[in-house]
């Protein structure tokens, strides 16, 4: 065995004379083992807000999304739709056609984007689960489904033939508006339903039928904004990218959830790094109990470095001795604070011990990235403090007697 390394070993174990010195060890390693388990703790947390927040988002993306690379729109050919029918990667794939609209209804109104769809809608996203009340749109029809901020702005009801709806649409082209009725196109709708999903896409989004959309817009039959693809169990996501992208071409950009999602995501990820900072920072803080702790045992142990010395040990192994007992320090607290997160984090999961509402329980995840982050983090840790507090062996300190 390494001498330094089983020195070490016992003068971690063994007490010392001095009673300050045993409770100031002590007061480090307790710091450790509270320090790297705080660090998972918050990184479970968080990690169980974003996968809550990226849920609700997550209901209506697709697998994939094509979306025009210039302008609002694209055309999609006879020979595109053929080639993607062919293409093994998805197991379906809906047309979209989205839009900034005006809906009116009893002298209110407010903006909101129109999204078309067809009738393979609700076998690439499961939008059912959101729809809070009412039912879902029919093909051919003038029905439409709104967010619950809409119809809460605009007091709108289900089915409801006394408060007629009116969507408008501005009316391309050039040159000076003369009246209201040459600015815009418009239609008469029917809510039959209210989808719940977030407040972003609550107050932004009603859904119609693909036609209702093109004859409001004035498109051409094979005119549309999007597509949207869901592909099949286990197919690689990358290769099914490029795959639609050779199809369609540059007039679309195809994109998978994450991109569609960017802010969002980058938004989540910054927040995630700046808890893990903060608490990195807790644990230098922490550290510094280490450092102060092994300078005090090399005080103390003086009379046996001095032993050590003279009996042929080298300065550099009795630095050792304090690099391995610090290292030491750091990694058992370190493993000792993980197992102490998890069984805590655990419980949540399992009793919803912590609740943000009376029905919904704090969110939580325990991920095998977050164990690595922090037992790393604390050996890095570790072994910088040991390094620092190591340094401090010189010779004439092991040879004062």
């Amino acid at each position: 065995m390494n001498f330094s390394l089983y020195i070490a070993k016992r003068y971690l174990r063994s007490k010392s004379s001095n009673n300050a010195i045993n409770f100031i060890t002590i007061i480090a390693v307790i710091g450790v083992i509270l320090g790297s388990a705080s660090l998972f703790i918050v990184l479970s947390g968080f990690s169980g807000l974003k996968d809550f927040t990226l849920q609700f988002s997550s209901i209506i993306d697709p697998d994939l999304k094509a979306e025009t690379a210039v302008g609002k729109s694209f055309i999609l050919t006879d020979d595109n739709i053929s080639e993607l029918n062919k293409l093994n990667d998805i197991a379906q794939y809906a047309k979209i056609i989205e839009e900034r609209v005006i809906i009116e209804s009893q002298d209110k109104n407010t903006i909101a984007t129109i999204k078309g769809v067809d009738e393979h809608y609700e076998n690439v996203v499961n939008f059912d689960t959101v729809i809070e009340h009412g039912t879902w749109i029919e093909q051919k029809s003038r029905q439409i489904v709104v967010g619950w901020g809409i119809a809460n702005n605009l007091s709108l009801g289900i089915i409801d033939y006394t408060s007629p709806i009116k969507v408008y649409v501005p009316k391309p082209g050039k040159g000076q508006i003369t009246s209201t009725k040459n600015a815009f196109n418009s239609i008469n709708v029917m809510n039959v339903g209210v989808f719940f999903i977030n407040e972003k896409l609550n107050d932004t989004y009603i859904f119609a039928p693909i036609d209702l959309a093109k004859n409001l817009l004035n498109y051409e039959p094979n005119q549309i904004s999007a597509i949207e693809f869901k592909l099949k169990e286990g197919i690689d996501e990358a290769l099914a990218k490029k795959h639609i992208q050779a199809i369609l071409g540059d007039k679309v950009i195809v994109k998978n959830r994450a991109q569609l999602n960017d802010a969002l995501y980058k938004m989540l990820n910054t927040e995630n790094l700046a808890v893990y900072l903060i608490f990195t920072l807790v644990l230098i803080i922490a550290f510094f109990n280490v450092i102060g702790s092994l300078i005090m045992m090399m005080l103390d142990k003086k009379r046996s470095l001095n032993t050590l010395f003279n009996i042929g040990v080298t300065v550099r192994d009795i630095r050792r001795i304090f690099f391995y007992q610090g290292s030491l320090m750091g990694v058992v607290g370190g493993f000792i604070g993980l197992l102490i997160s998890l069984i805590i984090v655990f419980l949540q999961k399992t009793f919803s011990l912590v609740m943000i509402t009376p029905s919904l329980a704090y969110p939580v995840n325990i991920k095998i990235e977050n164990l690595f982050i922090v037992f790393i983090t604390i050996s890095v840790l570790g072994i910088i403090a040991s390094k620092i507090a190591s340094v401090r062996i010189t010779k004439p300190l092991v040879e004062e007697h």
